[in-house]
């Protein structure tokens, strides 16, 4: 069974790559290792490997399962989008304000 390519954006890719590290460092500072990680995540080493290094053929689960083997990190995966404010302003002025019924 081969590997699926998938097609991202550079910063995509500088970001997983970045959270990969962190997600390593946070182990590493914990003392955690390796194959401890991986066991508490419930996922291979190898796997658990490829997290670290950011690589964008694992499944957002994987990462999730990662954070959560560092004693639960994985709560601040609530924060992501949590402050859009783009999206809002844009909501915003897709709203429509109330208009009365025509009378008859």
């Amino acid at each position: 069974m081969g590997r699926k390519s998938v097609a991202i954006l550079p910063g995509t890719q500088d970001i997983l790559i970045a959270m990969g590290g962190q997600i390593k460092l946070a182990r590493l500072r914990r003392g955690i290792s390796a194959g401890l990680a991986a066991e508490r995540a419930g996922i291979s080493r190898a796997t658990l490997w490829a997290v670290e290094r950011g690589s964008p053929s694992v499944s957002i689960g994987m990462y999730a399962a990662a954070l959560h083997a560092l004693n639960g990190m994985d709560r601040d995966l609530m924060l992501v989008a949590k402050d859009d404010e783009l999206g809002r302003s844009l909501q915003d002025l897709g709203m429509l304000t109330r208009r009365r019924a025509p009378r008859k």
